[in-house]
């Protein structure tokens, strides 16, 4: 394991250095950010789920539980052409183990993508020439616990415990795959689990994880929560493809740029 982080960890760096070697040669530093639609992650296979840390608050003295593994079953992922797809589940509970009464909050569990070093610093993300986080995911699980999905970003600005968070609104209930596009503009500042009085624009030339959380304790939900998850991308407004339940999912064109050679 210490020597599979140890590959992805040069990979990484050799990727960065061939990247910004290229450009210099091509004299490429001073050209835009690209507006071409882009996946930012994956999760067609062990190695990309394992790039994602998850948590809830049976960490700390809650009763709610959290899983991320693969889904296989091909009559799941067929229709969007995949042999595996990243399966977020558990349950959420609202109470607590005996003794942390009034002492945490519960009803909440999450994903982030694990931070990615390199010999050249943390990987971030530029996200400022695109209008949209996508997501292409498929909601199953108890009904009433779909409404407390949140897609959550956070940036290189000064507040380290900022958290941006956009609600997830899915218009498809049958446990089937659907796109789904989150406006960045729309995505509203928060910190410890709290709206912000003073919101601001968020930092989007330097995107440090980006996550999926589920927040029944905001709405005293609790139940078994499923969300199958395929990919996170950034498009734009002409990238936009809007289907009706029932209509199949285009497929994907373009591929993982930090999927590790």
């Amino acid at each position: 394991m210490a020597q599979h982080r140890l590959s992805q960890y040069l990979n990484r760096s050799a990727q960065i250095f061939l990247t910004s070697a290229s450009k210099m040669i091509r004299m490429e530093g001073a050209n835009p950010v690209s507006r071409a639609p882009k996946v930012l992650f994956s999760f067609n296979s062990p190695e990309e789920v394992q790039g994602f840390a998850t948590g809830c608050d049976g960490d700390i003295g809650g009763l709610s539980t959290t899983h991320l593994d693969l889904e296989t079953s091909s009559k799941i992922n067929e229709s969007i052409g995949r042999t595996a797809t990243g399966r977020f589940w558990g349950e959420m509970r609202l109470g607590v183990k005996p003794g942390m009464e009034g002492k945490i909050r519960s009803g909440y569990a999450g994903l982030r993508n694990k931070k990615r070093p390199t010999l050249f610093g943390n990987i971030t993300e530029d996200v400022s020439m695109h209008a949209y986080l996508a997501l292409r995911v498929r909601v199953g699980g108890d009904p009433k616990t779909r409404n407390s999905f949140f897609a959550n970003i956070q940036t290189n600005g000064p507040m380290s415990s900022d958290l941006w968070q956009h609600r997830i609104y899915f218009q498809r209930h049958d446990n089937s795959w659907e796109d789904v596009y989150l406006p960045f503009e729309n995505f509203v500042r928060t910190n410890s689990g709290e709206l912000s009085e003073n919101q601001i624009a968020m930092a989007r030339d330097g995107i440090r994880s980006i996550g999926i959380s589920i927040l029944g304790g905001n709405s005293g939900i609790s139940g078994h929560y499923e969300l199958g998850i395929d990919s996170i991308r950034i498009v734009n407004e002409e990238d936009v493809i809007r289907t009706s339940p029932g209509e199949k999912l285009p497929p994907l064109e373009y591929h993982n740029v930090n999927q590790e050679p």
